[in-house]
């Protein structure tokens, strides 16, 4: 049912809660896993436009994805990712369309109603601008 799951990571402890949750998931459907993280520093949204070279936080980023997949993978995983740069929920939602996406497991901060409104929620957008299912787990960071 669930061929790939996409994972947008944070680089926080936050990925460990959905990581856990979704491992078992994924082993019944025989799901191959698809990490993104969306860098968004000042170099990360201007990198294509000023052709710029990576800038750390992106070289962080790109270690923390490669980290994460050699430990997926060591657990018996297929699993690759993808580092965009730029808008998050743009970014996840590109991604979706672009590579097959069947469902997309993200945690939210839950800050609540007004937080989430006022200073906008990639959750939100990504939920309300995709086709495929979105599971949302709640974590306490």
């Amino acid at each position: 049912m669930y061929r790939t799951i996409l994972l947008p990571l944070e680089n926080s402890s936050a990925d460990k809660t959905i990581l856990r949750h979704i491992e078992n998931l994924a082993r019944v459907h025989g799901s191959r896993l698809l990490l993104m993280h969306v860098a968004d520093g000042w170099v990360a949204r201007n990198y294509d436009r000023l052709v710029l070279r990576e800038s750390e936080e992106m070289k962080s980023d790109r270690a923390y994805l490669e980290q994460v997949c050699a430990d997926l993978r060591a657990k018996g995983f297929e699993v690759d990712y993808h580092l965009a740069h730029g808008e998050p929920a743009d970014e996840i939602i590109r991604l979706v369309k672009d590579r097959q996406v069947d469902l997309i497991a993200m945690s939210t901060h839950g800050h609540g109603l007004v937080k989430d409104w006022f200073f906008g929620s990639v959750a939100r957008a990504v939920r309300h601008s995709v086709s495929v299912p979105v599971l949302l787990l709640k974590t306490s960071d």
